[in-house]
């Protein structure tokens, strides 16, 4: 009996002893994470978070910039998603509102700081930029491309890298008539294209990603693609679904909880084997440039690039290796890719559900230069409206919703609030371009926004290319596409919805915001 008794105290004990350690080492972990996370003095204020997630939660990870949109009485679409669940209307939340232009927010380890307003964008993007060149790595960031390319890099290498790029773009035409009639050249084949669909529904998507993609393809790899390449089709799908990938619930925890993801199954390891099929495409391009690489003639980017990296065989310090060639080349590709495609995706969109715009568009097209001539940069200053119609695509796109983070490189003071090294800055354009102040008719498609008695006009609230020196390497190049592309297409076709289909401004959310799958008819002119 008394045995008993005391198998069972000891029993007892035990499960104490054990739900004591287990309690112990959660209380431990909750406080280890509040003292982490406890702001310093002075730091912008922000809602409360929860522990290890943060406010990742709180905001939702299918539609943060619309969270982060100041409620001004309006409604806006939230995303469809294929998985079943459908788009439906929303108010923007009063967070800023409420916290102020500057509003700090945490993701996993990321302290986060959104930067509103016009006056502090400029302040933490010109003014102080010096405070806030570098790139935050996130785990997925890192794994991908390990602070190497264009885009991710920071300090020496982004600058070593970007001035090449740069140097390199202008050398192949950046700016000057040869590329110019290569996106002409690409507009004539794009137009072809569409003209077999014979004005009947289709889904405009990879024709025009083919036509996009083909003009810096021309520049990276010195040659354009036919669109029924097997292998382009390939690399045009993987940069589509790697866009769309990076967004998804099980990448952003992998984010948050990198050290556990990585043996589970997902999206995430979905996403690292598309990279590799990605980074293998364009390393057997290079060794095919390898094979007949004459250094005294440089036909594309990576032959200028393998002999950088001859130049500088010698020099430890160099960023200019293999690795880095194949991630510069990559962001040139998706970057090359995606936002100038997915811009003019909507541009098709917008105009076949506002057919009294695109009649003005072709209007004015037909009276300055007509049906014959071929569209070039320099009818831009003829085509007002045009370029305002162009530029309201951007703003109501909004496809870079929240502009590409930054990271604070010393410890600095922005409007009076403590910015740490080490925070994350994301600059809010979705409010900047959806701002009632600065908008007369903010959430409605309105080419007027650009114009003035007629002329074009330039709104200093109008940043989807960013501004300083981190700005969007290939702007002058997105906006020679956009302007050749678009006025092609809109003087040889009429587009409108398919009969018997409603078409949607409905997104799906990705590293971009693009248009959802839909169809749309090509009615040719004349």
């Amino acid at each position: 009996m008394l045995s008993a008794l005391g198998s069972l105290a000891a029993a007892l004990w035990a499960g104490f002893h054990l739900r004591s350690l287990l309690l112990g080492a959660v209380a431990f972990l909750f406080t280890a994470d509040f003292l982490k996370r406890r702001r310093p003095k002075n730091y912008p204020p922000g809602p409360p978070w929860l522990p290890f997630v943060g406010n990742f939660f709180q905001l939702g990870f299918k539609q943060q910039h619309l969270q982060l949109q100041p409620s001004h009485g309006t409604k806006i679409l939230e995303p469809f998603f294929p998985s079943g669940e459908t788009g439906r209307v929303v108010s923007g939340t009063k967070l800023v509102k409420k916290y102020g232009n500057l509003l700090s927010l945490e993701f996993g380890d990321f302290p986060l700081v959104i930067v509103t307003g016009l006056p502090l964008i400029k302040e933490v993007l010109v003014h102080q930029e010096q405070n806030f060149m570098n790139r935050p790595m996130a785990p997925i960031q890192e794994y991908t491309f390990k602070k190497d390319g264009l885009i991710m890099s920071s300090g020496q290498t982004w600058k070593e890298q970007r001035r090449f790029a740069l140097s390199t773009l202008r050398n192949f035409g950046l700016g000057k008539k040869s590329l110019e009639e290569r996106i002409q050249e690409e507009a004539y084949h794009l137009t072809e294209a569409i003209e077999e669909e014979k004005g009947q529904p289709f889904d405009p998507h990879f024709k025009i990603n083919n036509a996009v993609s083909n003009v810096i393809c021309s520049i990276t790899f010195g040659k354009r693609f036919e669109y029924q390449d097997i292998q382009f089709q390939e690399l045009l799908k993987l940069l589509d679904e790697i866009t769309y990938i990076e967004a998804s619930m099980q990448c952003q925890l992998y984010n948050l909880f990198p050290r556990i993801m990585k043996f589970l199954p997902g999206s995430h390891q979905t996403l690292f084997r598309k990279w590799e099929k990605l980074k293998l495409f364009v390393s057997r391009i290079i060794e095919e440039h390898k094979r007949d690489w004459n250094p005294d003639e440089s036909r594309d980017f990576i032959d200028a690039y393998l002999k950088e990296i001859a130049k500088n065989s010698g020099s430890a310090s160099s960023g200019f290796r293999e690795e880095n060639l194949i991630c510069s080349t990559l962001d040139l590709l998706l970057a090359g890719t995606e936002t100038t495609s997915t811009t003019l995706r909507w541009a098709l969109l917008y105009l076949a559900i506002n057919p009294e715009i695109q009649e003005k568009v072709q209007a004015e097209i037909d009276r300055e230069i007509g049906s014959s001539q071929q569209p070039s940069i320099a009818d831009r200053e003829r085509l007002p409206y045009t370029n305002a119609v162009i530029h309201e695509v951007h703003r109501m796109g909004n496809i870079l919703p929240l502009n590409v983070p930054r990271e604070v490189v010393a410890d600095t003071t922005v409007a009076g609030y403590y910015l740490p090294k080490g925070t994350m800055i994301v600059t809010n354009l979705t409010a900047l371009h959806r701002d009632p102040a600065e908008w007369a008719t903010p959430d409605t498609f309105n080419p007027e926004h650009f114009l003035e008695n007629g002329q074009f006009k330039k709104r200093e609230s109008f940043l989807p290319f960013s501004i300083g020196k981190r700005a969007c390497l290939g702007e002058q190049l997105a906006r020679s596409e956009l302007f050749i592309f678009f006025t092609s297409l809109m003087q040889k076709f009429t587009f409108r919805p398919p009969d018997n289909e409603k078409l949607s401004l409905e997104f799906r959310m990705g590293i971009t915001i693009s248009p959802v799958k839909h169809r749309l008819c090509a009615v040719p002119r004349g």
